[in-house]
């Protein structure tokens, strides 16, 4: 009954100011992520409402030599059909693809995928994380692969794809000495269906309203307090 979010979303996707110039002009020039380590499976990804992270991710990527000019890109999204990872239903689901995973790698002799830490990543966040992308690329295979042998026999499937998957990650150290809040906490979101955009946008950088030299303070009789 809940399983569908109703609201619009703003996403923000850290990249070079090359790829958000193209998504701009072309929001169909748009590259899915298939690394064997993304934190929710395969897709677009944004973090939610915060250009911050976003820009931080960017200048983290430029200091490692992998892009020159740091920029965001703006996304109105909405997350449809979504396996929401911060819901105890969709948690409690994934552990189970997680289950019928382990029983068939073990059958076959092969040895489950691992989380595992970056050599320069001093908080040990387990950034590469293999295990979650490949238990969350299990769970929508089976549901493809099922949905597909449903609508072959009966013409019909109880079963949807999701559009999107949402996560909460606590990354970095901690805010503050004794903190149990870390400075990289974050919402994750990871498109599925590309119809789940509906526009990218240019960010705009914060006005501060007073210091405007072409605001006029209103009249008196309308800042009096009643």
């Amino acid at each position: 009954m809940y399983d569908v979010k109703p609201n619009l979303i703003i996403g923000f996707h850290g990249c070079d100011a090359n790829v958000r110039d193209a998504l701009l002009r072309n929001p169909n020039d748009y590259k899915i992520s298939q690394n064997p380590f993304d934190w929710l499976g395969h897709g677009l990804y944004f973090w939610e409402n915060n250009y911050d992270r976003a820009l931080q991710w960017a200048n983290d990527k430029k200091r490692r030599g992998e892009i020159k000019n740091p920029a965001v890109v703006g996304a109105v999204l909405y997350l449809g059909y979504c396996c929401d990872l911060l819901d105890t239903r969709y948690i409690t689901l994934l552990s189970r693809y997680f289950t019928m995973m382990e029983e068939s790698d073990t059958m076959l002799g092969r040895v489950l995928p691992q989380n595992t830490d970056l050599s320069h990543d001093r908080h040990k966040d387990k950034i590469l994380r293999h295990l979650d992308c490949a238990v969350i690329e299990f769970m929508h295979a089976k549901m493809y692969n099922q949905i597909n042998a449903d609508e072959n026999a009966h013409g019909f499937s109880e079963l949807k794809v999701f559009d999107s998957t949402r996560g909460v990650f606590t990354e970095g150290g901690p805010a503050f000495p004794g903190a149990a809040l870390f400075e990289k906490s974050h919402i994750q979101i990871c498109v599925r269906n590309p119809d789940v955009i509906k526009g990218f946008f240019m960010p705009r950088k914060e006005v501060n309203l007073v210091r405007r030299k072409d605001f006029k303070q209103p009249p008196r009789s309308l800042t009096t307090a009643w």
